[in-house]
């Protein structure tokens, strides 16, 4: 754990998942909610971290999203932190499933927007 080297104040730092269990362990995650699996949620409260029923959140530069299929509000986090909003729509609308594209960005961009 030492090895790594995670620093919110100069990083955006995103865990998925069992990935939140690791930000807890740096203390990455003190007083600071956090999204996860259904199966890593108990280990996660165990560790004194507050999950919540969502797929994503974020404080300040810290990220955590819930569900393997909760990657791209990762990902969209990261480019409109990056980039821009606009950038992320973007790259979400060209990766969606065609008949499916609006939806599937509207949907990323609402659940990243409070924390952009």
């Amino acid at each position: 754990m030492r090895q790594l080297l995670l620093d919110p104040s100069r990083q955006l730092i995103g865990a998925q998942c069992s990935g939140a269990l690791l930000l807890a362990r740096l203390k990455l995650l003190d007083g600071i909610p956090a999204c996860t699996d259904l199966t890593t949620k108990p280990w996660l409260e165990e560790a004194g971290v507050r999950v919540l029923s969502q797929p994503f959140h974020a404080s300040t530069n810290v990220a955590t999203a819930g569900g393997c299929l909760a990657s791209q509000y990762l990902a969209a986090w990261v480019l409109a932190r990056l980039d821009s909003p606009e950038a992320a729509r973007a790259a979400l609308h060209y990766a969606a499933p065609v008949g499916e594209k609006d939806d599937y960005a509207d949907r990323a961009l609402r659940h990243i927007s409070p924390y952009l």
